[in-house]
């Protein structure tokens, strides 16, 4: 009898022929057997490799009674709240509950709790009180360390002391959740704990020769040892110079994190992707509606892993890591024919890409050897000179994969790092880009045109986009084509005053667009920013950072680039008193909006005037690294 996806059900097991599962697999999204879903990915790994793996997927989280559906696993379980961090999947920047969840059945909002990871792995101590438990995804992997949680606006300790599970298993995890598992099924030996590499396990001390990281009592009471502490994690999360570290959490206890794994092979990465995926939904969720994230990538090819572009708001370096590795053509094309094979399938590849679609190899050869550099990022300030710069392997993957029979397009819908593509003196990649791989509008992300702003993101000069912009510009006049750039901007980020805000909004003036929506900075675990955000400083230099933290000046930077809208009339209006632009107030061709008489003919009824507003810093006032600005946040 074959079996297309993993038992989720008692009667499923028993049609296997098993007793009873090895692992139980506890996971706060529904089941969807996808290589662009994490616990397919291990699901099927960990298949492949002989073990009995049983989905527990969106239990009832309320008792333990759902945790005992499979009965007590011969192992034990694994745990992960799915592909997003369960509170950023639950709330908006604003801290407001979202009204669905595109990782449930049907769209379904609150079938999984907030904190997944540790409210099931307490279910399961309820139910099999001394039950090992392995927890990974990301909401464990950057939530490792004690973390600043922006809901709880105070700083955690680790997921592990919280979960009170085995073993923590951080960044990507084919090698890492085989050694675990094998080291469970030895009976847990604790002097192997040491060994198994991408593992967070709690100690009673300190192991020999592990880097002392500030403990969970000082990153609490100071921000100077948060950012220092962070620092310290940030740059060893290298899996070539990596060192174990280790951060005492209470009076008794210390974290110890073994170094990260090292990323897989390009053939090791193959071989995962040439698991047999369904590429499906699970069929008991089709009356429900099915699972709505996956129409985003059911027709989707994920080629690469890891990213050097090393963003600051972005998790990435702490998850993936910095060395970037990707699959060979042979597999991606392969599985591009597959799709053609769908009855569903229309033609269109809707991406080939991965965390950024223009990057397909470590940065420089050296990375493979003595690991990213720990004082040197690859793109910023400005690119290294060592970087070795090609879109040739891509250039050819793609004329091959728009070649297959039965593909009439090929998109790239990832991210493409515009400095790292200027860098390169060969256009043929963009002309190509252009010509055959954009619907009429190529969304980048600038994020930004402050330098200082632009400074605290880790992102490239203006002048770079700049030339980009221009360069993008004339191969589409060139090809004859009337395509355009769709700029991503963040609003709030760290550095960014108001005043900031208005150079982005005249500049966007200058050019003539105006975004459909904006994203305000989110402060999640695991990223620069979010340090920056919480202590008010800057953990690169130790220097004072300006961080705009009430919601009347998040909605007065957020308006300014939406100063078209009616709605935001008054909030526009406000800000530039506030910065001495008052010039921009008027009919004359640089003003952003008219006198306030004008408003009311536009339709919508102005929000959120300066009347009953919180306080609002002045331009150039400055605060203490340790004080929080603007009273406190709601």
């Amino acid at each position: 009898m074959s079996f297309d996806f993993l038992p989720i059900t008692p009667q499923e097991v028993k049609q296997r022929g098993w007793d009873q599962p090895d692992f139980v697999y506890v996971v706060g999204e529904a089941y969807v057997d996808h290589p662009s879903f994490g616990h397919a990915i291990i699901g099927r790994v960990l298949e492949n490799a002989g073990y009995k793996v049983a989905m527990l997927c969106l239990p009832e989280y309320h008792s333990a009674e759902a945790f005992k559906l499979f009965g007590q696993p011969r192992l034990g379980f694994l745990v992960s709240s799915g592909v997003i961090d369960s509170m950023v999947n639950h709330y908006t920047v604003a801290k407001k509950r979202r009204s669905t969840d595109a990782y449930a059945p049907g769209g379904k909002a609150g079938l999984r709790p907030d904190r997944a990871v540790t409210v099931y792995c307490n279910r399961i101590h309820e139910a099999y009180p001394r039950m090992p438990i392995l927890i990974g995804g990301v909401e464990a992997s950057l939530r490792r360390f004690s973390h600043y949680d922006y809901w709880d606006d105070k700083v955690r300790r680790s997921v592990l002391v919280d979960s009170a599970a085995t073993l923590l298993m951080y960044g990507m995890g084919e090698k890492t959740i085989l050694d675990c598992c094998d080291w469970v099924a030895r009976g847990m030996p604790l002097h192997e704990r040491a060994s198994l590499r991408g593992v967070c396990y709690m100690a009673k001390e300190p192991p020999k020769g592990a880097q002392m990281i500030p403990s969970h009592d000082e990153v609490s009471k100071s921000k100077e040892a948060y950012c220092k502490a962070f620092m310290m994690e940030y740059e060893e999360q290298d899996p070539v110079r990596g060192r174990t570290l280790c951060q005492q959490q209470d009076s008794q206890r210390f974290l110890v994190q073994n170094p990260p794994a090292m990323p897989l092979s390009r053939s090791e990465l193959d071989s995962v992707y040439d698991l047999p995926f369904t590429r499906r939904a699970h069929p008991s969720y089709d009356k429900l509606g099915g699972v709505p994230a996956l129409q985003e990538v059911r027709f989707s090819l994920s080629a690469t892993r890891g990213c050097f572009g090393s963003c600051n708001f972005c998790a990435l370096t702490f998850h993936q890591g910095r060395i970037v590795t990707s699959r060979s053509e042979e597999s991606l094309l392969k599985e591009a024919k597959l799709l053609t094979t769908f009855p569903d399938f229309k033609g269109y590849i809707h991406d080939v890409g991965g965390p950024t679609a223009n990057f397909r190899a470590p940065a420089c050869d050296q990375q493979l050897k003595h690991g990213a550099c720990k004082n040197r990022q690859c793109l910023f300030p400005t690119p290294c000179r060592n970087m070795k710069v090609s879109h040739q392997e891509m250039v050819d993957l793609l004329r091959k994969m728009r070649a297959l029979p039965g593909v009439k397009k090929v998109f790239i819908r990832s991210g493409i790092r515009f400095d790292y593509l200027m860098a390169d003196r060969d256009d043929t990649f963009l002309r190509e880009l252009c010509k055959h791989h954009v619907s009429g509008q190529l969304k980048v992300a600038p994020e930004h045109i402050s330098p200082n702003v632009l400074a605290r993101m880790g992102k490239p000069r203006r002048e770079v986009y700049d030339a980009f912009v221009a360069k993008y510009k004339a191969i589409n006049e060139k090809l004859g084509m009337k395509q355009y750039l769709v700029p991503y901007l963040m609003s709030s980020h760290p550095g960014s005053t108001v005043r900031d805000a208005v150079e982005l909004a005249e500049y966007l003036r200058d050019i003539g667009h105006q975004p459909e929506q904006v994203q305000d900075f989110y402060p999640t675990p695991g990223t620069m920013s979010t340090c920056m955000y919480y202590t008010g400083i800057d953990p690169r230099d130790m220097k004072p950072v300006y961080v705009p933290r009430t919601p009347h000046e998040k909605a007065m930077q957020r308006a300014l680039l939406q100063f078209k809208n009616p709605a935001n009339y008054d909030l526009v209006c406000e800000a530039l008193r506030l910065c001495g632009r008052e010039d921009l107030i008027g009919f004359h061709p640089k003003a952003l909006v008219p006198p306030r008489r004008m408003a009311h003919t536009q339709g919508n009824a102005p929000r959120g005037g300066a009347r009953n507003a919180a306080p609002v810093r002045r331009e150039g006032e400055r605060r203490k690294p340790s004080g929080r600005p603007g009273g406190k946040r709601k």
